[in-house]
């Protein structure tokens, strides 16, 4: 379904979205055989949780301090000796996130649209990455949660898009692979683009995106000609 709304910029979640958060599956797996897919699961959903949970609690940890955090709850939690050296591996490895396949290619079709990432993670941790993978030749910026010292979904992060790009929140197009991300972007007034790559079933949160697609390959049909 086109989206038959005016698109003054598009904005991208980056983790789980552009990039691939189970491309570490592969050095948990050589540093625990056996347990790599569920450690990186694991790993993952704390990680969120850990967003939720700081912001509920009003006790903001950076993005980066928060992940090592999930990281050794996660290991513990699957009775895991993780070793400070093994550790830092994996924490350097989520540095350098593959990109998923179809990514620079989507991207550079939805020229000449302003592109962004907005993001719980901090510039110090996403601007390296953008570079090193070369989606940053794709992007006019990236825009993180760090200054509001609070975490998606609160309205105030979407508001980040808004600021920057001095249009109305409907004419921001925010594409997320996370349901509840998408969720909260739509109830701030956003037009959202939900990037359904498991197959997950629909969140109930009272509020549907505009589109949901498989893949990002999906994304530049969907908007109106330009």
């Amino acid at each position: 379904m086109a989206l038959n709304k005016p698109i003054s910029a598009i904005v991208f979640d980056a983790y789980g979205t552009l990039f691939d958060v189970h491309s570490v599956v592969a050095l948990c797996e050589t540093l625990f055989p056996g347990q790599g897919q569920a450690l990186s699961q694991s790993w993952r959903e704390k990680q969120l949780q850990y967003t939720w949970l700081r912001s509920l609690m009003g006790r903001y940890e950076d993005f980066r301090e928060l992940t090592r955090a999930a990281l050794f709850w996660a290991a513990e939690a699957r009775g895991l000796e993780l070793a400070p050296a093994s550790a830092a591996r994996l924490l350097d490895a989520y540095l350098k996130l593959a990109p998923f396949a179809e990514v620079p290619a989507a991207l550079a079709a939805l020229a000449p649209v302003p592109r962004a990432i907005l993001s719980n993670g901090t510039p110090a941790m996403l601007e390296p990455l953008a570079a090193t993978t070369g989606l940053a030749q794709h992007l006019d910026a990236i825009l993180t949660v760090e200054a509001l010292g609070i975490y998606k979904p609160d309205p105030r992060v979407y508001h980040l898009a808004v600021e920057h790009f001095r249009c109305p929140a409907d004419e921001i197009l925010f594409v997320s692979s996370n349901g509840w991300d998408a969720a909260g972007a739509k109830s701030f007034g956003c037009t959202t683009v939900w990037v359904n790559r498991g197959g997950a079933p629909l969140e109930q949160l009272a509020v549907v995106p505009d589109a949901i697609i498989g893949d990002l390959s999906a994304l530049a049909p969907l908007l109106p000609a330009r």
